[in-house]
């Protein structure tokens, strides 16, 4: 009898931890920026927009918007801004109509978009618990400022990530509300990271004390982690469920009760 030996079958594909070892960057993606796909990435923690398979705009409620940072530096005010968004949004053109119309340099326009869409899309690419959903042909209103390859974008995210766990370990500082902690004399800080310690109150999180300093939000995660690792700063404990009242059943034994449910019967017979 003759015996065939055929090949194993090939490997199933395994996504290469290595790339990513935080994990949560979006597959996703990826297959969209090889299809040089348009349009916007619904995840659950915000929102990127393709355009020919580059990022060219990031949106994260953990995040200060662009015009926040713009206030914050000065280099355009609310009214401005909303004559912009006002005059081109429909047009998905405020970027454009903001150079054009020389209220700030395109090249100020491109840092301060720049640094808006690396810190949402460090969040938006973190880990989630829903799926991940996309809608071809969406644009967003600002339009095109300075598109920014998929993968230059997980690189930087992934690196974001690790330098977070070389500061401090832990990750409650990034999400739950803060507070100080109960040092009598805690040592000196650089004054940027304490505008970030004067901002915690035992009810702000990291991205309410961005919003209150109008800073990119990953920055206050790496003060707050260094706080964090100085013994400084730590999360707040969770609030304890309200206590559940007793109940007054048949089958109870508690003098108590027995003594409440004997004077609801006198009652009742009155």
């Amino acid at each position: 009898m003759t015996t065939v030996r055929t090949p194993p079958p090939p490997r199933l594909p395994v996504r290469d931890r290595a790339a990513d070892p935080a994990g949560g960057v979006s597959p996703m993606l990826s297959r969209l920026a090889a299809e040089r796909a348009t349009g916007v990435l619904m995840r659950e923690r915000g929102t990127l927009y393709l355009a020919d398979g580059d990022v060219v705009h990031a949106e994260s409620p953990a995040t200060p918007g662009l015009e926040a940072l713009f206030a914050a530096r000065g280099v355009l005010d609310a009214e401005v801004w909303r004559e912009a968004v006002a005059a081109a949004g429909a047009r998905r053109e405020v970027g454009r109509f903001l150079v054009d119309s020389g209220r700030i340099a395109e090249g100020a326009l491109e840092l301060c978009h720049l640094g808006s869409l690396y810190d949402a899309a460090y969040f938006v690419l973190g880990p989630s618990s829903t799926p991940t959903r996309f809608r071809y042909g969406a644009a967003h209103w600002l339009g095109p400022v300075r598109p920014v390859p998929v993968a230059a974008l997980e690189r930087e995210t992934v690196r974001r990530r690790e330098l977070l766990h070389r500061i401090w370990p832990d990750p409650a500082t990034d999400t739950a509300p803060l507070m100080r902690s109960r040092l009598a004399a805690g040592p000196p800080v650089p004054l940027r990271q304490e505008a970030v310690l004067g901002r915690v109150d035992g009810v702000r999180t990291a991205a309410d004390v961005s919003l209150a300093l109008g800073r990119p939000a990953f920055h206050t995660l790496v003060e707050l982690r260094r706080l964090a690792a100085a013994g400084l700063v730590t999360a707040a404990p969770p609030a304890e469920p309200p206590s559940v009242p007793r109940v007054l059943t048949q089958s109870s034994t508690d003098p108590d009760v027995a003594l409440l449910r004997r004077l609801r019967d006198a009652l009742e017979a009155l």
